[in-house]
């Protein structure tokens, strides 16, 4: 579909995952990307918590190198006050675009998340020394602080930070070259108690795709088994239909590399999802598996939640 219709969809979707009695949807921040229509995570979500009426809804995440520290802490003040007590702030280092768009936007170094992430609680909190050429500045709205925080990860090394930070904790497994386990120990074993999360949470993101049948699931998640390869090959290009996968003539080469990526989906119909979800959290032990699905049709793409929540309940 057109970007403007899947932006517009994305509410479909939160509408849907309230409904089905999902805890929380969070959206992503990426720029240049022609398969993602997700450039303003803190427009769509404020939309989403408009038009849904108890789901918590937040960015997964803000990148905050491509920000400064004050809008984002302004930006999120506002919708804690617009939605108090349904606002996520889910925050990540990675740039969620190309060179190019990283320097358009201006983009610190994913090295600097740390500093910026000071400076960001700093301003909010009001905590900056005298002498600093901040201190003195108010965020507004004033009243409030920012929602719960959680760190973004996909390779294990957030994962001390989030936790030494007293923050929650979201490893994305689904495009994570890496196992989940070493780093959700990891986080667990720096935790340190804060108002926000006297105790640990982690969130461990999963793809799935289901269906009615293992079949149809089989031929729905052909979609990611070409995007991921086109991913790979550092093509950008809008999400192709199951007919466009399957009708693609592809090398033995680009077969196992497919097969090894099947390893990071759940795919199948609802029996079969419930099972391979429920053997992630114990393998795991997240307090919450949050999933993604990349399915081309949005009816589909829609029944596919709907039949997880039916599972999972």
């Amino acid at each position: 579909m057109d970007a403007s219709d899947a932006v517009r969809s994305s509410i479909d979707l939160a509408r849907t995952a309230e409904r089905c009695g999902y805890k929380r949807y969070w959206i992503s921040e990426h720029h240049s990307m022609p398969s993602i229509a997700s450039s303003a995570p803190e427009v769509l979500l404020s939309r989403a918590a408009a038009m849904t009426d108890h789901i918590r809804v937040g960015s997964g995440g803000i990148m905050l190198p491509n920000h400064v520290p004050l809008r984002v802490a302004e930006i999120f003040h506002t919708l804690e006050a617009l939605y108090p007590g349904r606002i996520d702030l889910g925050l990540g280092r990675a740039p969620g675009s190309d060179a190019r768009a990283s320097r358009a936007l201006r983009a610190s170094s994913g090295e600097q998340f740390a500093d910026l992430l000071n400076e960001m609680l700093a301003l909010s909190r009001g905590t900056l020394r005298r002498g600093h050429p901040y201190h003195g500045v108010t965020v507004s709205p004033s009243d409030v602080s920012l929602p719960p925080i959680w760190i973004l990860g996909s390779s294990g090394a957030s994962a001390h930070v989030a936790g030494k930070a007293g923050m929650g904790y979201s490893f994305a497994s689904h495009f994570s070259p890496v196992p989940a386990e070493p780093a959700l120990r990891r986080y667990r074993g720096a935790f340190s108690p804060s108002p926000g999360f006297p105790e640990p949470h982690a969130i461990l993101g999963v793809s799935v795709i289901c269906a009615p049948t293992d079949e149809e699931a089989e031929r729905l998640a052909s979609t990611v088994d070409l995007m991921w390869l086109r991913l790979r090959k550092g093509e950008f290009s809008p999400l192709p239909s199951p007919e466009e996968a399957l009708a693609y003539e592809y090398t033995d080469m680009e077969r196992n590399a497919i097969l090894e990526n099947r390893d990071r989906h759940v795919i199948g119909s609802p029996e079969s999802v419930r099972n391979q979800l429920n053997e992630l959290f114990a393998d795991g032990e997240p307090d919450e598996i949050m999933i993604v699905s990349n399915i081309h049709d949005p009816q589909k793409r829609l029944q596919s939640y709907e039949l997880v929540a039916q599972a999972m309940q």
